[in-house]
């Protein structure tokens, strides 16, 4: 069972962090669809290049684990953000999904907040196997 829930963490912040990596990349694709969006949503265009910078390297840095408890709160404003802004269900209830989605990711988040980022991660490179992450 030590093994298995080792394997969890890696494979855990593999599933959070890539929405994250192909969202970051999918913005710099179509970038000024993008900044459309964000603009008719009441959110300055100005800021894509932050979000992009925070899913791409934020999703990295959860992926690898480094620095993962910080990341991961931001992460946690991040998803709630969004979802407040971008998913408004009480508006238009196709939305809910969407928002639960967010929310649902924040959650995970915590859970990175709280225990850290785990097995096989740049935060505990030299962490032995004779103790629990």
């Amino acid at each position: 069972m030590d093994k298995l829930q080792q394997l969890s963490a890696p494979i855990g912040r593999l599933f959070l962090s890539m929405i994250f990596i192909f969202s970051g990349f999918t913005k710099i694709t179509g970038y000024a669809g993008t900044q459309g969006y964000m603009e008719s949503m009441g959110v300055p265009g100005m800021l894509l290049p932050l979000v992009i910078a925070v899913e791409l390297f934020g999703g990295l840095a959860i992926l690898f684990g480094f620095k993962a408890r910080f990341v991961a709160i931001l992460l946690v404003g991040f998803n709630i953000i969004s979802a407040l802004i971008f998913h408004q269900f009480w508006i238009d209830e196709s939305q809910m999904n969407p928002f639960m989605k967010n929310i649902a990711m924040a959650g995970g988040f915590l859970m990175i907040f709280a225990h850290g980022a785990g097995a096989y991660s740049i935060d505990n490179r030299g962490y032995r196997n004779t103790h629990k992450v």
